[in-house]
């Protein structure tokens, strides 16, 4: 029964960050912001916590960073406008591999503006591979992207964006993640949390370097479908690294 039971607990955790509220209500505004999360719910306490994203990441150190492995394949079939992002689920069988350690590629969502800042510079888009090894530890991708040229990886799907809260549509064709990521792989690296409640610590960021460009109508259909802002406001780095 223990065998079964992490894996199945895994899952309904990271088929869904942003519902991983304990039925407590929060968003990005008011009284239910990311200023009061932690109040909100016992189990949101760590929201307060010291090791929190998103981050401005400056003051790089350098470091010999062991190279990321992206072994991802067509799992994406279906997506999901949860209320607080627009999430694409993940089948099993994608993986991220870094050094002698896997974790498996569970879920991909959308940030506008982003979360994380470069040297004191905000994106106005950015995407989260969310990846989970067997000991339910956390990893995630990030992809900011500028304003520019239409993204031809985003558009294969951008016109099915689900317009309801909770609505979850199947995608009519697979989405193979490894076409949304920049071909230079380099990246930057801190210890971090889920952005959103519960704001779970101890998660590894993996930030690339390179940006990709969006276009000002794809950005304007995610503002359709997610009219409010939903990036929670950059948290202390209390004198965490941040590699590069």
């Amino acid at each position: 029964m223990r065998f079964f039971l992490l894996p199945f607990c895994i899952t309904l955790l990271f088929t869904s960050v942003a519902q991983a509220s304990d039925k407590a209500h929060w968003g990005y505004t008011g009284t239910v912001g990311p200023k009061n999360w932690q109040n909100l719910s016992p189990k949101f306490s760590v929201c307060g916590g010291e090791n929190q994203s998103p981050v401005n990441l400056t003051g790089f150190i350098e470091a010999e960073l062991t190279p990321l492995k992206l072994s991802y394949n067509e799992g994406g079939k279906e997506i999901t406008n949860n209320g607080h992002s627009v999430q694409v689920n993940y089948s099993p069988g994608s993986t991220l591999f870094i050094g002698n350690e896997s974790f498996e590629l569970k879920q991909f969502h959308f940030h506008s503006p982003s979360e994380n800042h470069i040297n004191g510079k905000s994106y106005p888009f950015e995407s989260h591979f969310v990846h989970v090894n067997k000991d339910g530890k956390i990893a995630v991708v990030s992809v900011l992207y500028n304003e520019g040229e239409e993204n031809k990886a985003l558009a294969e799907f951008w016109s099915q964006l689900p317009e309801r809260q909770h609505e979850t549509k199947k995608l009519k064709k697979a989405v193979n993640a490894a076409l949304l990521l920049p071909d230079n792989k380099d990246y930057y690296y801190f210890n971090g949390s889920l952005t959103t409640p519960p704001c779970t610590e101890g998660v590894r960021w993996f930030v690339f370097k390179e940006a990709l460009s969006i276009s000002k109508e794809q950005l304007d259909t995610f503002s359709s479908v997610m009219p409010q802002k939903n990036n929670r406001p950059l948290q202390p780095k209390n004198a965490r690294p941040i590699l590069k």
